[in-house]
């Protein structure tokens, strides 16, 4: 074997496994226990406070893995429609485990494959985030009331007060 083949080898092997670590870092965490209604309300409460912070109405849902609605919490003024908007876009983020975020900027840059996200009712519009606990996906908060910008503003707050 010559040299220069084993560099190339080498360089190609060396490649290849930095693709497969950048791989698995942009793997979605995989499920874990159903997050509890106590944990649920921490997520929500700095949610609503930078809502309240801004002067923001805003509505909150917090669901389990499964989508299942866990906590709920719509501020006075808050537009109606912004209760079942919150609720999907919770129920997007731990279908799907990511953020609507991610959803949002896949549709708009022509992704393919995501005319499936109607079919499965999806909303890939910014304000759902996991909930990560130890690693694991325990939920997702969804945020609607403001721009998108704003939504996700406060779901950030929210998820990360459970890191």
């Amino acid at each position: 074997m010559s040299r220069t083949f084993a560099v190339k080898t080498t360089v190609v092997l060396l490649f290849a496994l930095g693709l497969l670590v950048s791989a698995l870092a942009q793997a979605p965490a995989p499920y874990g226990a159903p997050i509890s209604l106590e944990n649920a309300k921490k997520a929500a409460a700095p949610a609503i406070a930078e809502a309240v912070k801004n002067h923001w109405t805003m509505a909150v849902a917090v669901v389990d893995p499964s989508g299942n609605l866990v906590y709920y919490e719509k501020m006075d003024d808050t537009q109606l429609g912004s209760a079942n908007v919150s609720i999907d876009k919770a129920r997007s983020a731990a279908l799907f485990k990511r953020p609507t975020k991610a959803l949002q900027d896949a549709l708009a840059a022509s992704g393919e494959g995501l005319r499936l996200l109607r079919i499965q009712g999806a909303v890939p519009v910014e304000g759902g985030i996991p909930l990560v606990m130890d690693g694991k996906i325990v939920g997702a908060i969804g945020v609607s009331g403001g721009s998108s910008a704003q939504d996700g503003q406060c779901a950030k707050a929210g998820a990360d007060a459970l890191k």
